[in-house]
């Protein structure tokens, strides 16, 4: 073997260990390309994010902590005095009383009668797209406009339901003005708008049931419609049952077109409720420390109860 032979080996392993830097250094390049790929596409959207909700959420903190008023030009610390304000006020515990009423309506209506108009949907042959749209239109629907409508349908006088309500020889109501009437017909409008969007969500869900489960059971002589819904459709459907409820939950905590338009509040705060309040307090009234405190509120009520419901229903949840 003679000298360059003996040597070659030698001059391979010293070019070893500069082909593994070389190797980590493109490998350290393309990690931080990707970095800055990624940072680049999230940019945008943690921008929104910041500006369109930590932000805003934050300045609500701090005002609700202050007797800032909107339009003036200088603030002072109070402390914990407006949260106490709101918790020491009787209509306040009106307005939460308020929308636990309606939001205890809208929830289990909404679920129960949008799972039955899926359903129904899914058992007939034609028309599903049809039927389908007809239910989805109001969700997708101005409320406000919507709410003008239901206005005059429940005028006391003129109103087309007071005026069957009379031809059959019933007692009529002034539904909007009067105080055992208003929340339960607010809950009503508020079930009719939310009806598709459930609709929707349980039809989807109902087709990703596999088929084969349904055979098996007829197989095994389940063949009541009750039964199949309760051994079969509902547990399949929990994911989709516990999405539904959650976000219909939020929907009715946030109810604030229909008592703008149809109540504003009345009759004597019988359908005075959260958002409602807020806004009153903060636009009309220029209260805005109260106003941010009565938010503060509202945003822990609504984590509080996505948790809770999550948690709870999370457990009985069977996730195919």
């Amino acid at each position: 073997m003679n000298l360059i032979e003996r040597h070659q080996p030698l001059a391979q392993n010293d070019q070893a260990p500069l082909l593994h830097r070389s190797r980590d250094a493109v490998l350290r390049r393309l990690r931080l390309a990707e970095s800055l790929a990624a940072y680049a596409l999230a940019g945008p959207g943690l921008v929104l994010l910041l500006a369109l909700f930590i932000l805003p959420v934050a300045g609500v903190l701090v005002i609700a902590f202050t007797d800032w008023q909107f339009g003036s030009a200088t603030l002072n610390f109070v402390g914990l005095k407006n949260f106490a304000e709101v918790f020491a006020d009787p209509g306040f515990r009106k307005v939460l009383t308020n929308t636990t009423i309606y939001t205890l309506i809208v929830v289990p209506g909404t679920v129960v009668l949008g799972l039955a108009v899926a359903l129904v949907i899914q058992s007939v042959e034609t028309m599903r797209a049809f039927y389908r749209a007809v239910h989805f239109l109001p969700y997708m629907a101005t409320l406000a406009a919507m709410a003008i409508t239901w206005e005059a349908l429940l005028h006391p006088t003129i109103g087309l339901l007071n005026q069957i309500l009379t031809a059959a020889g019933l007692p009529t109501a002034n539904w909007l003005r009067d105080e055992t009437t208003v929340l339960p017909v607010l809950a009503v409008i508020g079930i009719w708008q939310n009806l598709g969007f459930a609709m929707v969500l349980f039809l989807a869900g109902l087709a990703a049931i596999p088929r084969d489960l349904y055979d098996a059971a007829d197989v095994d002589g389940v063949d009541i419609w009750f039964d199949r819904l309760r051994l079969i459709t509902l547990p399949m459907l929990g994911p989709v049952l516990m999405f539904v409820v959650i976000v219909v939950a939020l929907h009715a905590l946030q109810i604030f077109d229909t008592v703008q338009v149809l109540t504003q509040g009345g009759p004597n705060h019988a359908s005075d409720v959260l958002l409602y309040t807020l806004y009153r307090e903060s636009f009309q009234y220029l209260r805005t420390g109260y106003g941010a405190a009565v938010t503060i509120v509202f945003l822990v009520i609504v984590i509080a109860l996505t948790l809770i419901q999550a948690r709870m229903m999370d457990r009985k949840v069977h996730y195919q």
